[in-house]
């Protein structure tokens, strides 16, 4: 039949599937988006003998680990750059404004979106601006409207409303629950003892999965649950096992927001009052990171490329509400004398522009850490980064070397065993996922086909 008597519908399908995307797996997702109701069953094996769900699913589970695996490794080395340029300032600069960093850490979130952009752009040089544009805001309205009503196969209603109120709201609601945990942090830092503080803010991942069973819905596996408490047993040793002063880290200031402060152990003013406080933000933290993947990521289904661009740009919007509305503190702060306004100057400015730039990198990777993988999965990646600092400070030169004690690399190894254990049981639980999806898929196609 020739091109133009076909069927619209028809024809439709072909250009799409014949124009190139802006990234390698997006077209069948642009057909999902708006195949609005799927069509009655009639045919159900038509294309099972061109792709295998089960070897699809293999692939598309390599690939996403792929993806996770390459963003882990980057927010690990990110991470111990920030550290220690955090604990330098602090400790050897005496410019300790702990709110203002946290204000300006997290406000260098706005900067991931210009910057995926920019690599994104130079991927597409070729391509005509006015094109370029109308793409990628095509893929974000999308994957909005997918975040928004967690599906790929939206309706006509779905498809025409704008996703930017859900996304508003939703901002506002992730980025103070990231604020409120990471302020717990700052809180505790002068009424409990560094080690406490490190043991208790850590045990977030099993706050985490704790979470992730009724909000995400995932099952009770008990090898999850194994893993997830030989994390924490790491920490604990790794706390408590008589490691040298100063010595002691922790995801400070909300992780992948505030400063990592390594601090040695001090007299604690209240340490009651301390641990219940951190122990609030433990919970809050876990809490953060299962909520931004049930509000914020696309469904798991979605393609790994399209997920990593969501994932920078909700990272960009938590950045402009921090730098838009969380300023408002900081004159409060100055005001009452808690904590006096102050801008770095000479070698701590440009320590802290390293800081922040690195806490922005870490902080984009292990957003999309979480959108590709799970929220229990990133906690206990991130717990590596305590061993991989413990190294890094083995390693400087005096006065700020510290020595790498047996509990530092007991513990290390605890952690990265039980990372290891969970990453084999995720990517199990997601190759099975995937490849139920995918069969369900490959019939809905093969009913549009005939």
């Amino acid at each position: 039949m020739p091109s133009d008597l076909r069927p619209s519908s028809q024809r439709t399908r072909s250009e799409g599937r014949s124009r190139q995307p802006l990234l390698s797996e997006e077209n069948l997702e642009s057909q999902a988006v708006y195949n609005s109701p799927p069509p009655p069953a009639r045919s159900r094996t038509s294309t099972f003998h061109e792709r295998d769900p089960e070897v699809a699913a293999k692939q598309a589970t390599r690939t996403r680990y792929t993806y996770a695996g390459f963003f882990l490794l980057l927010s690990l080395i990110s991470f111990a750059v920030q550290t220690e340029t955090a604990v330098y300032i602090q400790t050897n600069l005496h410019w300790n404004k702990a709110y203002c960093m946290l204000y300006l850490t997290h406000g260098s979130w706005s900067l991931l979106w210009p910057t995926q952009l920019l690599i994104l752009r130079l991927q597409k040089w070729n391509m005509p601006w006015n094109v370029f544009w109308k793409r990628h805001v095509q893929i974000l309205r999308q994957t909005g409207q997918m975040v928004e009503h967690q599906t790929l196969r939206l309706n006509p209603y779905q498809v025409a409303k704008s996703p930017v109120p859900y996304m508003i709201r939703t901002t506002a609601f992730v980025t103070s629950a990231l604020t409120v945990a990471g302020g717990t942090w700052y809180l505790a830092v002068d009424l409990t003892t560094a080690s406490d503080l490190t043991a208790i803010y850590n045990c977030s991942a099993f706050f985490a999965y704790a979470f992730s069973i009724p909000i995400l819905r995932e099952k009770l596996r008990w090898s999850k649950v194994l893993a997830v408490a030989i994390a924490i047993a790491g920490v604990l040793v790794v706390a408590y096992g008589g490691q040298a002063p100063g010595k002691h880290g922790s995801k400070g200031g909300g992780g992948t927001g505030g400063p990592d402060t390594q601090l040695p152990d001090h007299e604690p003013k209240n340490r009651s009052l301390g641990n219940l406080i951190i122990g609030l933000g433990s919970v809050l933290y876990g809490f953060y990171e299962v909520l931004y993947k049930r509000v914020a990521c696309p469904p798991d289904s979605t393609s790994p490329g399209r997920g990593m661009i969501f994932a920078n740009t909700f990272g960009s919007c938590i950045g402009v509400f921090t730098l838009c509305i969380l300023w408002i503190p900081l004159p409060i702060l100055h005001m009452t004398g808690l904590e006096e306004f102050e801008l770095p100057r000479g070698e701590a400015a440009w320590m802290m522009a390293i800081s922040v730039l690195s806490n922005a990198v870490f902080s984009g990777s292990f957003l999309v850490l979480i959108s590709l993988t799970s929220p229990v999965l990133s906690s206990v990646a991130a717990l590596l980064t305590i061993f991989i600092v413990a190294i890094i400070d083995e390693l400087l030169p005096e006065p700020l070397k510290s020595p790498l004690t047996p509990a530092a690399i007991g513990g290390g190894l605890l952690i990265i065993f039980a990372f290891l254990l969970l990453s084999w049981a995720t990517y199990k639980e997601m190759g099975e996922e995937r490849r139920q999806k995918l069969e369900q898929y490959e019939i809905a196609e093969s009913d549009i086909d005939d």
